[in-house]
């Protein structure tokens, strides 16, 4: 040594080191895809699970049997709101025809439908939003 300060090799990394692991075991068949991927795309595996997963990060992740469920009920219940509303506007045109129909009952009745329409949009806004985050 020359007495010259001589540096350890490469600067230490500040901002942007990575530091954390993530251990993830994968069948027979999901390391051929993804040895295939690295192949095709000229990624290493780390690279490539990186990428993949961080490209979707804003995705939102959802138990998928859960969700159906739930809007399986959902639409059951809309369509009961729907049968009511049938059923109300059946029996409003008999009150009509006999000359029984009040104009508060009409009031009433066109408010509650003006309601489950915006219920209904709000839901339909909702369920787009919820497939966007999800990436269906």
């Amino acid at each position: 040594m020359n007495g010259r300060g001589r540096t350890k090799g490469r600067p230490q990394m500040i901002a942007g080191k990575r530091s954390k692991k993530i251990d993830a075991r994968f069948t027979e068949d999901e390391y051929a895809i993804i040895c295939e991927l690295e192949k095709t795309l000229g990624l290493t595996k780390t690279e490539l699970v990186r990428q993949r997963l961080l490209s979707n990060a804003g995705l939102l992740v959802v138990n998928a049997k859960e969700l159906i469920v739930l809007l399986d009920q959902l639409g059951a219940e809309m369509g009961r709101c729907g049968n009511n509303i049938n059923q109300l506007a059946k029996y409003a045109n008999i009150l009509k025809k006999r000359g029984m129909l009040s104009p508060v009952v009409i009031e009433r009745f066109n408010v509650l439908f003006e309601q489950y329409l915006k219920n209904q949009q709000a839901l339909d806004v909702s369920l787009r939003k919820v497939f966007r985050m999800t990436g269906v």
